[in-house]
């Protein structure tokens, strides 16, 4: 089991773990930003879906949990980048989880975790949006779709900060 440092920065949670991963939980404002903001580059029309269907990771991994088998099952008769584009335009506030940074990369921006129910089982969402890239300097906006599988655990109440109780909306008023 990896070792986790943990601190408290104001209202905000930090954990380092082996993997070199900064994690912190963004105010509610700043992810509902980022979503309008995911939102607008995929409205567009000029947006760039990078999708990591296979990944190192994934040769220890159960099948189940792959970002390619997911894929194919949720989307069997659908171009898989559509679907993604569908997909990412109705994340909610409810359904973040944490904010990552990769500190092996700190040129890149930070990624973002979402969670879903698909098919009655938990969804682990990790992505990444630029609206100026390096790498795309002629102005086209960025998706990197690190992760789309099904989660390796269930997800707890806990996992989510913004996720209203059962009942309510999840959408902001």
């Amino acid at each position: 089991m990896p070792k986790i440092l943990t601190a408290a920065i104001g209202s905000a949670i930090m954990n380092m773990n082996q993997a070199n991963d900064k994690k912190r939980i963004e105010s509610k404002v700043e992810v509902q930003t980022y979503i309008d903001r995911l939102k607008y580059a995929i409205q567009s029309g000029s947006v760039i879906v990078n999708f990591q269907k296979d990944r190192l990771i994934d040769e220890k991994r159960n099948k189940k949990h792959t970002n390619r088998y997911t894929m194919s099952l949720l989307f069997q008769d659908e171009d898989e980048v559509d679907a993604l584009k569908r997909e990412l335009a109705y994340l909610t506030v409810g359904e973040y989880i944490e904010t990552v940074q990769d500190l092996r990369f700190p040129n890149k921006t930070e990624m973002r975790v979402f969670g879903k129910k698909y098919l009655k089982e938990d969804v682990y969402i990790k992505i990444r949006v630029e609206l100026v890239s390096i790498s795309h300097a002629n102005g086209d906006k960025f998706i990197f779709v690190m992760s789309f599988h099904f989660s390796e655990r269930d997800f707890n109440k806990s996992d989510f900060p913004y996720r209203k109780s059962r009942g309510e909306s999840n959408e902001e008023n």
